[in-house]
């Protein structure tokens, strides 16, 4: 039997650090299996020794088959238990609320203490408040017993599947595959029973996992489908999960392709078609170097082969349990095999350094971060007219805005609490963040953009962030952010706070467009701030550009437009430099 004292210390945390360990296991068995195709006999042998190799051989694999379905049973109550285990803490944050805001207090052994009884209450009100007290008391103490049979139940199914573990009494099913016995028949068919979400939205997509029963979302993270990892609204554990065992089907699936396009030849008509599949395989290798990186941990949230080039994203933390979350969006000639890496580490630092102020600023609280390459920014091959027609127009940031837009409302509905969410945008991806912030219903508490050409409207309102937690940062020497090119210079748009990019006690100055996350400045200090949700110790400051002050006297912008038309024009292979 439980002690409420012993649940109050249970720690669903430890439990998913050890399904994820269970996990590795796993897979380092399963991985076995050509190894232990190769240790067959071959073809030749024959005879008595033959036949007695051929035995231990099928011993081996049944032995390991054994030893996978062991693990995996485990794995899969382990997943059960942490699930159990949140509920049951979420129960007990609830009722020492309820006892508190009553005046009283539960006590390490489960019992009702009142602490704080009303006082001065007029005679004839004190049967009433006696007795009205009392049902509280008893309400208490029926949660506290819900919450210890809970953990009982919970505890139990834990010790169940370790005991059959340990008796060899787990069923590895048919087959001589490896990974057959990884996933067991009654794990296939309860992940099946789950169906689909009715729908492909953020709230459909949440509403439906948090319909489902203990065990079939058990099942579902050991057995998940492709398709899980890329619906927004789903839990980001579970999207990692998916999207982690969907990593080799990925590029098996491009080597295919590859392979058909060489096939006889590459006519000049496929060679882009396969640079493209060349680059997408280049881009799982970034995810999967990127991933491996768990210190802190790594969640991959998105993986999409679709397209022109691969999409992904991944999270510094877990974005499940973060209190404070923030996605940051890059600028044109990003790509995943090219610029995840170098966001990731920017990530990592950015949640130290919120972290840091959080401690600073004396409060409590864990950060998560998101490198988020979840569209297809501009290339430096297109063409790059600054004051022109072209290409680089704002087609990709309302696409990708769109993408965005239910990336943010997914991370929202996916959880119970409300977590404190910033966005970031960078360059092109300012503008890109600036249409998903147009779209609306998405949570955002903070947005920040950095070295921004426009966010497609001239009016902060159309953001939907709350009033005066929008952040402007412009670093010396960045054209870039002066451009004005999508919706007007955001340097001039009433209701965003200006940041300061220079030096100051809390860092060094940066110049030009690409070094706003750099380590050790004011401008990463700014945004850890805000990410924080501190932004009192932001430091503030307005650093003008070329364009800003060339906006102050009109008359010569209006004599000179032509020739500043003409240098848009030539000056275009120099600012793709600048933004890459």
């Amino acid at each position: 039997m439980v002690s409420f004292a012993e649940v109050r210390r249970w720690n669903p945390g430890a439990l998913e650090t050890v399904h994820g360990e269970l996990g590795k296991r796993r897979d380092d068995l399963v991985g076995l299996q050509d190894e232990l195709d190769g240790a067959k006999n071959p073809d030749s042998w024959t005879g008595e020794a033959a036949d007695k190799s051929a035995q231990e051989h099928q011993k081996l694999v049944e032995d390991m088959r054994a030893l996978i379905a062991e693990v995996s049973t485990v794995r899969l109550a382990v997943a059960r238990a942490a699930d159990g285990v949140a509920k049951i803490k979420q129960q007990i944050d609830e009722a020492d609320h309820e006892a508190q805001a009553n005046g009283f207090q539960i006590t390490e052994e489960g019992g009702i203490r009142d602490v704080a009884p009303p006082q001065d209450v007029p005679e004839d009100q004190v049967e009433e408040v006696k007795q009205h007290r009392l049902q509280i008391r008893d309400k208490l103490s029926a949660e506290v017993e819900e919450i210890l049979d809970r953990a009982e139940d919970t505890d139990e199914e834990l010790a169940k599947a370790l005991n059959a573990a340990e008796k060899d009494e787990v069923d590895p099913g048919e087959g001589d595959s490896l990974a057959g016995a990884a996933t067991p028949a009654g794990v296939q068919a309860m992940a099946a029973s789950a169906g689909k979400p009715a729908e492909d939205s953020p709230k459909a997509n949440a509403e439906w996992w948090k319909s489902l029963s203990d065990e079939q979302r058990a099942a579902l993270r050991e057995n998940p489908p492709a398709w899980l990892g890329s619906r927004d609204g789903i839990p980001a554990e579970v999207r990692d999960a998916a999207n982690r065992a969907n990593i080799d089907d990925t590029r098996r699936s491009l080597q295919d392709e590859k392979a058909k396009l060489e096939q006889g030849g590459v006519s000049e008509d496929e060679q882009e078609k396969l640079k493209q599949v060349n680059d997408k395989l280049k881009a799982v290798d970034a995810v999967e170097e990127t991933i491996a990186r768990d210190k802190p941990p790594r969640q991959l949230l998105v993986l999409d082969s679709s397209g022109e080039r691969l999409k992904a994203a991944v999270a510094v933390g877990n974005v499940d349990t973060a209190d404070h979350v923030s996605v940051s969006a890059p600028g044109y000639t990003s790509t995943v095999d090219g610029s995840l890496k170098g966001m990731d580490s920017e990530a990592q630092e950015l949640v130290a350094k919120s972290e840091d102020e959080l401690a600073r600023g004396g409060k409590d609280g864990s950060v998560a971060a998101i490198a988020w390459i979840g569209y297809e920014p501009p290339q430096k091959d297109e063409n790059l007219d600054v004051f022109g027609d072209s290409v680089v127009s704002s087609n990709s940031a309302q696409e990708g805005g769109a993408k965005l837009n239910a990336f943010y409302k997914g991370i929202n509905a996916s959880r119970d609490d409300d977590p404190h969410l910033t966005a970031i945008g960078h360059s092109y991806g300012s503008t890109t963040t600036g249409y998903a912030l147009q779209g609306g219903g998405h949570g955002v508490d903070d947005a920040v953009i950095l070295g921004s050409p426009g966010v497609g409207t001239n009016d902060i309102e159309d953001l939907k962030v709350p009033e005066g937690h929008a952040y402007r940062l412009e670093a010396k020497d960045d054209p870039v952010a002066d451009f004005a090119r999508f919706g007007g210079d955001p340097s001039h748009m009433d209701g965003f706070k200006d940041l300061s990019t220079e030096k100051s006690e809390h860092g060094s100055e940066v110049t030009g467009h690409s070094k706003y996350f750099k380590p050790d400045t004011t401008s990463q200090h700014n945004l850890a701030a805000v990410v924080a949700g501190v932004p009192e110790q932001a430091v503030t400051g307005k650093t003008d550009g070329v364009g800003d002050a060339i906006s102050y006297v009109p008359h010569q912008v209006q004599e000179g437009a032509s020739q500043l038309k003409d240098w848009g024009s030539a000056a275009g292979s120099k600012i793709k430099d600048v933004f890459s």
